[in-house]
């Protein structure tokens, strides 16, 4: 089963495309680029179509989805966390 994708192997972090995603559960990811896959353990309850991080990001990192900087931490991320607008914030204002 796949429970996140993500477009390229750069991406720190990935979108979650199942529902119930809890803390500890085993996540299969989907390298789309690269068709392979990858595993993640959550590390917080994540909900469908939010990220999960698959690399542990500092204040002030750059977050790459889609290949592309999406924004930047805001507060630190541990991989398999769960990263949206509470720890992302762009960088346009």
């Amino acid at each position: 089963m796949i429970h996140f994708v993500l477009h390229d192997a750069s991406d720190t972090v990935a979108v979650v495309v199942v529902e119930g995603v809890k803390s500890g559960d085993s996540l299969t990811g989907w390298i789309m680029d690269e068709d392979r896959m990858v595993e993640v353990r959550a590390q917080s309850d994540i909900p469908i179509g939010h990220k999960v991080a698959l690399k542990d990001m500092a204040v002030g990192d750059t977050v790459v989805k889609y290949g592309i900087d999406m924004g930047k931490v805001v507060q630190p991320i541990a991989v398999g966390q769960h990263a949206h607008v509470h720890n992302i914030k762009t960088k346009r204002w």
